[in-house]
């Protein structure tokens, strides 16, 4: 058995440092090479024990940690990609992660996502609270430990760091977690470590990586034990072109060993890949997976934890987040590979919303964060978002409108999807941040139901009451005309009137205010109005009270779905009408024991 590296994914919100971190590890510049300033695609470094060792000096003897472990394995990821059902019954790749944020700016999206992540998939991870450097009054010390740099600082910029940690400590308690500022922790298994850093400066990077190989000698040393002489097990990160080598994928062992010419098993889209190994290139330690492969060194095996290039035939297919076992005759690889893509593919017929990604990890996600939702999925795969998945979507539609929806995770639209979805009522929500894609369609469910109640409620004959003015009878019949009062609730027009004892009178024509013709009247409005079939002195006199006939149906809706949406006036209203109503028909309005 080998101890291996432990696996450390490295999140965060875009810009806030994930990137400039390793840099100042590795002692490299990726991140001022990348476009925009942006991680376009994951990078894995490997990082000796000996480069830590100088990094942290003395720290590490401090905390009494023994250095059993051969050092520390970087993936730098926008998060998604390093957490998928890869190790049986939903493991993840990382071991460990880093949620790095900006102090200054606090949470965003991405790092809510990322934290729900962690999370969904209960890794281990310490916060690194970044920029320092970039508080108010800082004096930087370059390169020093956290503790060294704190205890130079002014009392003013010393308050102002712990009230921006604790800012850190009170959203990550509405979240879930207990956290406080690593040196204050009284206990590491059930508090997450805050450790306020400087990528740029390097203040702070000694605890940060004492702590981290800290929690790995103290949690996870039955899970860093390797068999270094079996068969390797692997992640796919990404599928790439390269000049001189065609597509060749990059990906992370993290058990056992790989080998030059070894056959291994991938996943396609919807099928199984068997293929030999041409070629292993790896960065050499403290190199990124990313740079050129001219910096690769090619290897004739390699043992885990290790990040490498694989050249071999017919790759083009296989996806981003596939399992890469190496084949065994004496195993059923291929079966285990197949079990997984059935777990995370789901194909039915019952209705529910469809779902694209661009990887396994962000498309296992995506699931489980819908199914923690309660919302159905009809359909959910990798790729871009095409005709089909409109015309299925439509299908739907017209079964349920509010699963008549995609939800689509950093991937493209076709143009002929693009024109389906212009001509149809189908609802696209994408994005790159999961968790805002997920709260758009709920945001977008609850407006669609308050609309749809709106709506409902628009439709129901609603309680109200009018009061026939004295001396205000404009015409006896065909039809009467009065001036009325109206004393409570909104008359509309065709509203049906009846008196106090439930006889009804007629209809509403129509009413005037001022020459102005009106199609409602509200509490306190006084207006002429036409009742169509009613005769002054036979249905009413003056000064009698009138209400609004709502009809048994509407009214048993407005019980159970709407009562609360009534003013107080349309409620007691309502209780004559049920009175009067209740004076012929006792059983009038009641629920049956099917409606309760």
């Amino acid at each position: 058995m080998k101890t291996r590296s432990p696996i450390v994914s490295v999140l965060g919100h875009v810009d806030h440092g994930k990137t400039t971190l390793l840099d100042f590890i590795r002692g490299s510049t990726v991140a001022d090479k990348e476009a925009g300033g942006i991680t376009q695609h994951i990078g894995a470094t490997e990082i000796p024990i000996q480069t830590i060792d100088e990094i942290c000096g003395t720290f590490i003897s401090k905390l009494k940690i023994t250095k059993t472990i051969p050092g520390l394995f970087f993936i730098d990821t926008p998060g998604h990609e390093a957490f998928t059902s890869l190790r049986k019954r939903g493991g993840a790749l990382a071991d460990l992660a880093i949620l790095i944020l900006d102090i200054n700016e606090g949470f965003k999206p991405q790092t809510l996502e990322a934290l729900n992540i962690l999370k969904m998939y209960k890794t281990p991870f310490i916060i690194a609270a970044n920029k320092i450097d970039k508080l108010f009054g800082w004096e930087v010390h370059e390169n020093s430990s956290f503790s060294e740099t704190f205890s130079n600082q002014a009392k003013s910029v010393k308050q102002n760091l712990d009230n921006q940690i604790y800012e850190i400590v009170g959203k990550l308690h509405k979240e879930g977690f207990q956290s406080e500022r690593f040196d204050r922790i009284s206990d590491f298994a059930s508090q997450v470590s805050i450790i306020p850093i400087s990528a740029k400066t390097g203040e702070g990077i000694v605890e940060l990586l004492a702590m981290l190989l800290g929690l790995a000698q103290e949690y996870l040393t039955q899970q860093l034990q390797i068999e270094e002489n079996s068969p390797a097990k692997g992640t796919v990160l990404e599928i790439k072109e390269e000049t001189g080598l065609g597509v060749t994928i990059d990906a992370i062992i993290y058990d056992g060993i790989l080998k030059k010419n070894d056959e291994i098993v991938l996943m396609e889209k919807n099928d199984i890949l068997t293929t030999k190994i041409r070629s292993i290139l790896k960065p050499r330690p403290l190199e990124e997976i990313r740079v050129s492969k001219k910096r690769f060194k090619s290897m004739d095996e390699v043992v885990a934890a290790a990040g490498i290039k694989i050249v071999a035939p017919k790759l083009d297919m296989v996806v981003s987040g596939s399992p890469l076992r190496v084949n065994n005759p004496n195993s059923n690889v291929k079966e285990e590979i197949l079990k997984e893509l059935e777990d995370i593919t789901i194909n039915t017929d019952d209705t529910g919303v469809m779902v694209k990604a661009d990887t396994l990890g962000s498309l296992e996600a995506i699931i489980n964060l819908l199914n923690d939702l309660d919302i159905p999925i009809r359909f959910a795969d990798i790729g871009d978002v095409s005709r089909r998945d409109v015309v299925n979507a439509s299908i739907v539609e017209n079964e349920n409108p509010k699963y008549g929806v995609i939800l689509a995770f950093n991937v493209k639209i076709h143009p002929k999807a693009q024109e389906e979805l212009d001509a149809s009522n189908i609802k696209l929500f994408s994005g790159n941040v999961i968790y805002q894609i997920t709260e758009d369609y709920e945001e977008w469910l609850k407006k669609r139901e308050d609309d749809q109640k709106k709506k409902w409620l628009d439709a129901i004959i609603k309680p109200a009451k009018i009061r026939i003015i004295p001396k205000l009878i404009f015409r006896q019949s065909k039809p009467a005309i009065a001036g009325i009062e109206v004393s409570g609730g909104t008359v509309k027009q065709g509203y049906i009137l009846m008196n106090s004892n439930g006889d009804v009178i007629g209809s509403v024509e129509s009413m005037q205010d001022k020459r102005d013709n009106l199609n409602s009247a509200t509490k306190g409005q006084k207006v002429a109005m036409a009742i169509k079939g009613a005769i002054v002195g036979k249905g009413f006199e003056e000064g009698d009270e009138l209400y609004v006939d709502i009809p048994e149906k509407h009214f048993k809706i407005l019980e159970k779905e709407f009562k609360n949406k009534l003013t107080e006036d349309e409620f007691r209203i309502l209780d004559e009408i049920v009175e009067i109503k209740r004076l012929t028909d006792s059983n009038w309005g009641k629920l049956g024991l099917f409606e309760e």
